[in-house]
C-alpha cells in the first residue's frame, strides 16, 4: 500500500512537472541559467543608448517573428535557398539580427545550449523598449526554437503597411488577437522609421491613376513629397511614423492617425472602423500610464502566441541555423 501511494505522489509530481513545463514561465531559467536575463539586459543597456532606433527594430522582429508559427525564433534562422522568413519582403527591412547573434554568444559563453534564440528576441525587445524610457512589460520564458522557417508563411501572416481593416483583422484574429491589441501593438509605430516605398503608392499613384489617397492629410501629403518622398520612386529616403516625437514611447502616434496624418494604409485603417476609431479616441484622452498598462497587456499575450515548450523544437546553438 505504501509503495503504492509513493507511486502515485511520484505520479503526480510528474504530472505537475509536464503540466508546467508546457507553460511559460517567468523565471524559467533561474535554476539553469540564472544569469542569462541579467547578461541580456546588460548587453542591451550598453548597446541601445547609442543606437535607440534599434529599440524599434527589436520589437518589430518580435512581432514578426511571433506572427509566423508562433514566437519561435523562426525569423532568425538563414536558408541556402533564400527561402527563409528573413528572405521575404516584410523581414528585408528587419535590423537586428547580428545583435541578437551577439547576445546568443554571451549567453551560450555562460551555459551552453540552455536558453532559446526565441526567448532572447523576446526578452531584448523589452529591455530595448525600457531603456528608452517606454513601457515594461512581463516575459515569461521557456520558449523553444523553431525548426522551420518559410518565406510564403511570412507573405501570407504578416501585417503589411497596405493592408485595409478587413485584412489586419483577420491577420490578427487568425494569431488570437483582438481589435485592442490590433490598436494597442500599431501604438508601437510611435517609435518606428519607414522607407518611402511603404507607403509611396499614397503620395503617387494611390488607385493607379496618379492621384493620392484621399484619406491622407492633403497638407502632410504635400509636405511628405516636397521634403521626403520626392518621387514614387524613392527607395532610400526614411521618414519617421511620429514626426518629432520618434524616440519617445507616447500617445503622439495616436494624435497623428486622428489628424490622418498615419503613415501607412494600416494606420488610416483604424480610423475606418467604429471600434478600433473609439479607442484609439479612448487611449488619446488617456494617461501615458494607462497606455503603457494596456500596451504591456498586449504585448504579453502577442509573446505567447504558438510558443514551443517542453520537447518540442530545440535550443538553437546559433540562432541563423537549426542544430544538425
Amino acid at each position: 500500500m505504501e509503495n503504492l501511494s509513493r507511486y502515485f505522489k511520484v505520479l503526480i509530481i510528474c504530472l505537475l512537472a509536464s503540466s508546467t513545463h508546457a507553460q511559460l514561465e517567468l523565471g524559467f531559467y533561474s535554476k539553469s541559467c540564472p544569469k542569462a536575463e541579467q547578461i541580456i539586459q546588460k548587453f542591451v543597456h550598453e548597446h541601445i543608448r547609442n543606437a535607440p532606433s534599434l529599440a524599434a527594430a527589436l520589437i518589430r522582429m518580435h512581432f514578426h517573428d511571433c506572427f509566423v508559427r508562433g514566437c519561435d525564433g523562426s525569423v532568425l534562422l538563414n536558408s541556402t535557398t533564400n527561402q527563409a522568413e528573413k528572405n521575404a519582403p516584410p523581414n528585408l527591412t528587419v535590423r537586428g539580427f547580428d545583435f541578437i547573434d551577439r547576445i546568443k554568444s554571451l549567453v551560450e559563453a555562460e551555459c551552453p545550449g540552455v536558453v532559446s534564440c526565441a526567448d532572447i528576441i523576446a526578452l531584448s525587445a523589452r529591455d530595448s523598449i525600457v531603456v528608452t524610457g517606454g513601457p515594461y512589460w512581463k516575459v515569461p520564458t521557456g520558449r523553444r526554437d523553431g525548426v522551420i522557417s518559410n518565406l510564403l508563411e511570412s507573405n501570407q501572416n504578416i501585417p503589411a503597411p497596405f493592408n485595409n481593416f478587413t485584412t489586419l483583422q483577420t491577420l490578427f484574429a487568425n494569431q488570437g488577437l483582438d481589435l485592442k491589441d490590433l490598436v494597442l501593438l500599431s501604438g508601437a509605430h510611435t517609435i518606428g522609421i519607414s522607407l518611402c516605398t511603404s507607403f509611396s503608392n499614397r503620395l503617387y499613384n494611390f488607385t493607379g491613376k496618379g492621384d493620392e489617397d484621399p484619406s491622407l492629410d492633403s497638407e502632410y501629403a504635400t509636405n511628405l513629397k516636397t521634403f521626403k518622398c520626392k518621387n514614387i520612386n524613392d527607395n532610400t529616403t526614411i521618414v519617421e511614423m511620429d514626426p518629432g516625437s520618434r524616440n519617445t514611447f507616447d500617445l503622439s502616434y495616436y494624435s497623428q492617425v486622428v489628424k490622418r496624418r498615419g503613415l501607412f494604409e494600416s494606420d488610416s485603417a483604424l480610423l475606418t472602423n467604429s471600434v478600433t476609431k473609439s479607442l484609439v479616441t479612448q487611449f488619446l484622452q488617456g494617461s501615458l500610464e494607462n497606455f503603457y498598462a494596456e500596451f504591456a497587456k498586449s504585448i504579453e499575450k502577442m509573446g505567447q502566441i504558438k510558443v514551443k515548450t517542453g520537447s518540442q523544437g530545440e535550443i538553437r546553438k546559433h540562432c541563423a541555423l537549426v542544430n544538425s
